[in-house]
This record gives C-alpha cells, sequence and structure tokens, in this order.
C-alpha cells in the first residue's frame, strides 16, 4: 500500500515498525456541542483506513482521543451554570449516538485528556529539563525556536510562520510563536495540581502524551483533519521529538476540507450542518457514504442534490443485494457447468478494490470497482438465474468488499422491514389465487406506497425498492 505523507509531499510505501502491526492515531474532538459535518469525515475516512488495513492482515492499535477540557468546554460550562464535565460527558455520548449511526468501530483505545495529567505533567517537565520549555508565573511555553526542525509538516520555516504571528495582550510568552504546554488557573476554571502550580494543561501537549502512553514514542501512522497540520500537528512533533529524542510518526494522513454548496462550511455564513441535523432527514448511512464518496484528501461538497444521490447509490446496492437473497432462497440449481467462469468473473473486482485501495485509500475507485461488481451481478447472476453455488459466492464477495467500507450495515433493520413485506406479498399472491383481484390491487398499491415494486419471475414474485 501506498499513502500519502503530508510530511515528505508525496506517496511512499507503507512500511510498518514492527511487521505486520500498526499504531494508528487519529485526533478526536473537543467535546462542548455535537459533532458536525466536518468531523464527520476524518471518522469516516480513518475508520475505513483501519478497516482496510485489518483486511489486509495488519493487527492493528488505534488510539482516538477526546479532548474534554479546553476554553470552549469551560465556557460553555459556565453559560450554562454547570461542571466542565458535566458538558463533555453529554457531548461525549452524543458523540457516541452520531458515531455508531455512521458505523463507527470504537478504536483500540478512547484516551480523555484529563485521564492524562500525570503524563502531560511528566513531558512538560522533561520539556523544561532539557531547554526546549520555560515557566513564567505558572505558565508553561514551548520555544518553537530551540528546535531546529519546527516547520518540517507544515512545510513553513519558522521566519514565516512568526512573520504573521503576535503576543496578544496580556500573553507572558518571550516569542511570537511560543505556544502553551501548561495554563495557570484562572478564577472559575478546573484546575489540577502541577509542579508549576495549579493549572491546566494546553491543548497540544494532551494528543503527544496520549500517543506515549497508549501507543509509544514512535508511531507508525497519525492522521486528522487538513485545518490540524498547523499548528497542532506541527507542535505535536516538535514537543514530543525534543522530549523523547525519537520520530514522533513515520506518516502522516489529512483529509481535505467540507464545502456546503461549493463554499467551505462556516457557522459565520450560516452553513453550518451538524451530524445530527442531517441524519435526521437523510439517515446517518448517507452521510457516511458521501464521506468516503471522493479520495479522502480532495475537498468533497456537501447539498442536498449530493446527498440524496448517496442516498440512490445506497439503494441500488441494496437492491442488488436484496436480490441475491431472493435468488439464493428460490433458485432451484445447486451448480451448473458455467460457474467456474462466473465466479472467476466476479473475483475480479475484488482486486480492483484492492488495488484502487492500495493507491492511497482511493475510496472513490474502490466504490466504482463495487459497482462493477453489481453490474456483473446484475446480468451474469440474477439476470442469467446462476446457481445456488455462484450466488452464495456472489453474495460473499459483496459482503466481504462492503464491509471494508463499513456500509450496507442497515441490512437487519431491512431484514425485519423485508419480513412485513414478504407477508404482503404472500397474501397478494394468495388473493390472486382466490381470484379475490380487488384485495390483491388493494395490496399491490400498499406496496407501491411503501415504495415496492413487483416484479413476476420464474421464481416468483421478486420485489426492489423505487
Amino acid at each position: 500500500m501506498r499513502i500519502y505523507n503530508t510530511l515528505t509531499r508525496q506517496k511512499e510505501e507503507l512500511k510498518t515498525i514492527k511487521e505486520g502491526e500498526l499504531k494508528m492515531y487519529a485526533c478526536g474532538p473537543t467535546v462542548y456541542n455535537y459533532i458536525h459535518i466536518g468531523n464527520a469525515r476524518p471518522l469516516c475516512v480513518f475508520d475505513v483506513m483501519r478497516r482496510y488495513l485489518e483486511y489486509r492482515g495488519y493487527k492493528v492499535s488505534f488510539v482516538q482521543n477526546f479532548t474534554d477540557i479546553d476554553d470552549k468546554i469551560i465556557k460553555r460550562a459556565n453559560e450554562e451554570g454547570v461542571s466542565y464535565s458535566d458538558i463533555s460527558e453529554k457531548y461525549i455520548e452524543e458523540f457516541w449516538k452520531d458515531a455508531r449511526g455512521m458505523n463507527i468501530r470504537e478504536a483500540t483505545h478512547h484516551p480523555k485528556a484529563t485521564e492524562n495529567i500525570n503524563e502531560i505533567i511528566d513531558i512538560v517537565s522533561t520539556l523544561i529539563d532539557k531547554g526546549f520549555a520555560y515557566e513564567v508565573e505558572g505558565d508553561v511555553y514551548f520555544s518553537p525556536s530551540k528546535f531546529s526542525e519546527y516547520g518540517k509538516l507544515s512545510h513553513q520555516p519558522l521566519d514565516d510562520l512568526e512573520s504573521g504571528a503576535r503576543i496578544m495582550v496580556g500573553e507572558i510568552k518571550r516569542e511570537p510563536m511560543d505556544f502553551a504546554l501548561w495554563k495557570s488557573v484562572k478564577p472559575g476554571e478546573p484546575f489540577w495540581d502541577s509542579p508549576w502550580g495549579k493549572g491546566r494543561p494546553g491543548w497540544h501537549i494532551e494528543c503527544s502524551a496520549m500517543v506515549r502512553r497508549y501507543l509509544g514514542k514512535t508511531i507508525d501512522i497519525h492522521c486528522g483533519g487538513q485545518d490540524l497540520i498547523f499548528p497542532h500537528h506541527e507542535n505535536e512533533i516538535a514537543q514530543s521529538e525534543c522530549c523523547n529524542g525519537a520520530p514522533f510518526a513515520n506518516y502522516w494522513m489529512h483529509n481535505g476540507y467540507i464545502n456546503v454548496d461549493n463554499v467551505k462550511m462556516s457557522k459565520s455564513l450560516g452553513n453550518f450542518f451538524t451530524v445530527r441535523d442531517v441524519a435526521e432527514k437523510y439517515g446517518y448511512e448517507a452521510i457516511r457514504f458521501l464521506m468516503i464518496s471522493s479520495q479522502y484528501r480532495s475537498p468533497i461538497n456537501y447539498s442536498i442534490e449530493i446527498i440524496e444521490q448517496c442516498i440512490s447509490s445506497l439503494s441500488r446496492l441494496y437492491n442488488c443485494r436484496n436480490s441475491l437473497d431472493f435468488l439464493l432462497k428460490n433458485s432451484t440449481l445447486d451448480s451448473s457447468g458455467k460457474d467456474e467462469s462466473i465466479i472467476s468473473q466476479l473475483s475480479r473486482h475484488i482486486g480492483e478494490f484492492i488495488e484502487a485501495m492500495d493507491d492511497d485509500l482511493n475510496t472513490a475507485d474502490a466504490i466504482a470497482s463495487i459497482f462493477e461488481l453489481v453490474r456483473d451481478i446484475n446480468i451474469n447472476v440474477i439476470e442469467a438465474n446462476a446457481s445456488k453455488a455462484v450466488c452464495k459466492k456472489a453474495i460473499e464477495i459483496f459482503d466481504e468488499l462492503t464491509d471494508v467500507l463499513g456500509i450496507m450495515y442497515n441490512r437487519s433493520s431491512e431484514e425485519s422491514l423485508d419480513t412485513e413485506i414478504e407477508a404482503l406479498i404472500e397474501a397478494r399472491t394468495a388473493a390472486r389465487k382466490a381470484k379475490n383481484w380487488k384485495e390483491a390491487d388493494r395490496i399491490r398499491d400498499e406496496l407501491k406506497s411503501m415504495g415496492i415494486t413487483l416484479e413476476d419471475t420464474v421464481q416468483g414474485v421478486k420485489w426492489h425498492r423505487e
């Protein structure tokens, strides 16, 4: 597999630190509100990355954090008159409702910043001892000027970065680019004891602490949204490598932005949507499909027309899979002389899928290969009334590839609805046999109102969703 490494700005062959195993870290949400569709993209993309690596045989240790203490959480807590932990725990719970709705698998570990205070203090103390950080009146700052490679991820020299930096009123840091590792307590804020007095961690330091604690000093892949490259990930590299004396991450993966109607999503523009809002109208699976429908580094556009196209694409996949179930149940042919040739033709789509995914997780081309598989299944399996052996193989390949992408996960709820539909179809068939045409027509109209189209075949009545 080759992935685009933001650090080197080129595609590189994936070589893990330990053969057959992979350590992966993804920056998680700051839990002060519902997640928005911009948050959904890295969740879905890197969930697929993890699934694919496991599909290819890697043992993946995957860590995704929760930032459960920061200025926004404290502000929200003060506005509502509750503790910071009330806010963070509430929105962690809401996060999981949305994440599970989008079929996001739980990471190996989901640590919280506040659970890693001791690790944070240890790293900050080491950075001070090594001369990379300093304390002023209970605040501790990191000095990027002390790290000669600062800017290597964002590919900007320190001088250029400094030109746009300022020391704000009330700040006591020495240089404009210095960033906070530890913040002294302010009135009304939560705090923890430290060698520098009561306070709380800065934002960037928490990820360095959690990476080291759960994965070690050097990991294989660090990933997140493109907006995190600078300053967050740049600062993570600086503080981690200065503290540990080792490379922080060998590969950096960053997904592209979300646009809404071709304009960058922004609260100030009023084009800001939460995952919950969109899911209530269109369902979670359509959101997941949208987020992986383009190659992850490309910007993606959200609009009503596009989300409806995603729903239509999913409907086509569900219809194919349901048709396979119908054929397997009703086919009278166990095997035929054509089986080997058909199975060979269907199996080639696995190779196409892997080739796409090996090329920097190209989910767009991977999805295209699945729709080519669907086309082959419709022509050479379903319409050709193929044998049970071929049908079983088609189901196996279909489920194998769609599972890697984490789609088609609503089949269980579909099946409960299918039972109701099958009962109506049987009632209609009985009515026709009894020549009760009025009742048969009534049932057909009821099914049509449910979006179900009937088709008479040699195996019996077949149905699909419009």
